[in-house]
């Protein structure tokens, strides 16, 4: 089912939204050039990258598909922020890895490290904050906890298996695995009351079936 606000109200959230979701793609972009280690699902693309020779951004758009598929069976609601999370974030990322190259000294690494991991925390709290649909793999996490489980075991549970896989096919993981998972959660928690639109003034659109 696709859920839209309507288009007055849709429009006013909707730069936000691609501002964040590139801001997203720049951050993880940053990442994959630190080589210091991803984020879990980021190893998991990378590994199938070198494996497939597919870029990793066009792999992420790849996953983002069947995961999304998998809102069917779960009856989840799917956003225009879901759609456009799926396809952008990815484009950004092959754009931004053919932009910038990977730095050799280690401080500067480690500065792509921070500022990939601050740039994808401020970019998830101007995407979240728009409202207009979760990511395809939070949104598979939310909707498998909606069912009596903790969205606590159910994201670790998701998340160390993309990783555990990702690993064996060659992704990085890495210092920079470590704190990404240590400091994404308290800087999207500071970003996101911050950047988030106010309730919807429009009445919204439902297409689809519950």
């Amino acid at each position: 089912m696709l859920h839209l606000l309507a288009w007055p109200e849709t429009r006013r959230r909707l730069p936000r939204l691609l501002l964040g979701l590139v801001l997203c793609g720049v951050g993880l972009s940053l990442l994959v050039r630190a080589e210091l280690g991803l984020d879990p699902w980021d190893v998991f693309h990378q590994g199938v990258a070198d494996h497939t020779g597919i870029p990793i951004g066009t792999v992420s758009i790849l996953t983002g598909v069947p995961v999304l598929l998998a809102w069917i069976p779960l009856r989840e609601r799917i956003g225009l922020g879901t759609v456009l999370n799926v396809v952008l974030i990815g484009l950004t990322i092959d754009a931004t890895l053919a932009l910038v190259g990977a730095p050799e000294a280690l401080a500067a690494r480690v500065g792509f490290l921070v500022g990939g991991t601050v740039a994808f925390a401020v970019g998830s709290g101007f995407y979240i904050g728009a409202g207009l649909g979760p990511g395809p793999r939070d949104g598979l996490m939310t909707s498998i906890a909606h069912r009596g489980h903790s969205v606590r075991v159910v994201r670790t549970t998701i998340e160390v298996l993309v990783l555990a896989v990702g690993w064996l096919l060659g992704g990085t993981v890495g210092v920079g695995t470590l704190f990404f998972a240590a400091t994404i959660g308290p800087l999207v928690h500071l970003t996101l009351p911050r950047l988030t639109i106010g309730d919807a003034t429009a009445p919204e659109t439902v297409i689809g079936a519950e």
